[in-house]
């Protein structure tokens, strides 16, 4: 009886402690994991989402890890860290970093010209596809002034996608190396030069130089056949699924497959610098180019403004960064058709979190998240266009009205943006309707 009571009693103090630990937010206030955990799930139903997992480091060290909601809302199929989901540009960063990788090892050289690692002109290169090809560069000599750095920090003057433009061509439009542009495009080509220049493809490499290191066995950039017995399904705003692309050939902006625990074993590894020789590391994290546009995207991209001047808005080589009184901080985001995702690592406070969402409607908390999880009030959530519930307002003529909803809310302009109020659907702008 008296080893049980001392068991007993060992066992309360351990669980009381378990209770009372707490995150420390960037703004050196602490929140308890029970109170977090509580306002992450009500920021999840607010706003209708179907699943996320999130997970906070302090210390550069893991400390909060969870999985909320749904893998698959029609299923019913609860989410957990152990299963896959679609990385979209968190592609990005892993790929930033094995290019650093082989930098360290000089395999390639950040700033020669990337035509020179190949044995012929990347205008005799035949692709299968349309959308690979690089013919319509070939009156625009200033392709070979591209380099690695260039595609790192989005500076090569190409599209996101040629696939946007009007006549689904490649071009460039800003000289190479002067202007933030985000681009797949470039990504792409600097992966293609890669694999030519080292014989090896992109997901060769990566198992060479992340997954194998660091243990990852969950991960990669081409579909694996176990994927589909532990999967989770990305969803439109109504909670319906998205149909899942099983990539065959690896895509270096946008085709890695990663369970959330696999891809935080290589966000600590990125956030420590493992792997990488502290110049690279620092070069990742310097300022290549700053960023005056009002929006990342779309027709505000090319509006120029001073809104976020106070961060010092900037790229990095595979990253975005800011400088806010909480000291430096990088971040990169992921987004595509039912997966919307979120990470930022405050350096100088060695405090991060990483969001992976399977959802449409997450950006729309992140904002609210972002500063309950960790203080981070500093994220450029309208460059980003995260628009808050609630937030956004109407252009003059215009109201908010829910499109899917069967009731009358589908004819009574609303004045906020979010989710109507009776069908819980997202809310879409357009000219204001009469009711007759």
């Amino acid at each position: 009886m008296k080893k049980y009571a001392v068991y007993t009693g060992l066992l309360i103090v351990l669980v009381t402690t378990t209770c009372a630990q707490s995150v420390l937010r960037v703004d050196g206030t602490k929140i308890s994991e029970d109170s977090l955990t509580r306002r992450i799930q009500q920021l999840k139903e607010a706003a209708g989402v179907s699943g996320l997992c999130i997970a906070i480091f302090n210390k550069n060290r893991l400390v909060y890890d969870k999985a909320f909601g749904l893998a698959d809302v029609p299923g019913n199929v609860p989410l957990k860290t152990s299963m896959v989901l679609y990385g979209a540009s968190f592609s990005k960063a892993m790929f930033a970093y094995i290019v650093m990788r082989l930098v360290d090892q000089k395999v390639i050289d950040l700033d020669r010209p990337l035509v020179e690692y190949l044995p012929k002109s990347l205008m005799d290169y035949a692709f299968a596809g349309p959308g690979h090809n690089y013919q319509d560069l070939k009156d625009d000599e200033r392709y070979k002034k591209i380099t690695a750095r260039m595609c790192l920090d989005h500076t090569t003057g190409f599209p996101n996608w040629r696939f946007f433009e009007a006549d689904h061509k490649l071009r460039i439009k800003y000289d190479p190396g002067t202007h933030y542009s985000y681009s797949g495009e470039g990504l792409c080509l600097l992966q293609f030069v890669i694999e030519q220049y080292t014989g090896m493809d992109l997901e060769s490499i990566a198992q060479k130089n992340v997954f194998v290191p660091l243990g990852i066995t969950h991960a990669s950039y081409v579909w694996q056949k176990d994927f589909d017995q532990n999967l989770v399904l990305g969803h439109n705003a109504g909670g319906k699924p998205y149909n899942i692309h099983k990539r065959s050939k690896p895509n270096a902006a946008g085709s890695l497959f990663t369970s959330f625990d696999d891809y935080l074993k290589f966000y600590t590894a990125l956030i420590n610098g493992t792997g990488l020789s502290k110049s690279s590391f620092a070069e990742m994290l310097r300022p290549q180019i700053r960023i005056k546009a009002k929006q990342q995207f779309g027709p505000e991209a090319l509006q120029t403004t001073d809104e976020n001047d106070n961060i010092a808005l900037s790229y990095g080589l595979g990253v975005g960064l800011m400088t806010t009184p909480d000291g430096h901080a990088f971040f990169k985001e992921g987004h595509d058709d039912g997966w919307q995702h979120y990470s930022v690592c405050f350096i100088d406070k060695e405090i991060a979190i990483v969001i992976m969402s399977n959802s449409d409607n997450t950006e729309s908390i992140f904002k609210p998240l972002l500063a309950s999880c960790i203080g981070d009030t500093f994220t450029p959530w309208y460059w980003e266009n995260y628009i808050p519930i609630g937030d956004q307002k109407a252009k003059p003529g215009f109201a908010f009205y829910c499109t899917p909803c069967n009731n009358d809310c589908d004819t009574i302009p609303h004045a906020y943006s979010g989710l109507c109020p009776v069908c819980r659907m997202p809310l879409v702008e357009r000219l204001i309707q009469s009711r007759h």
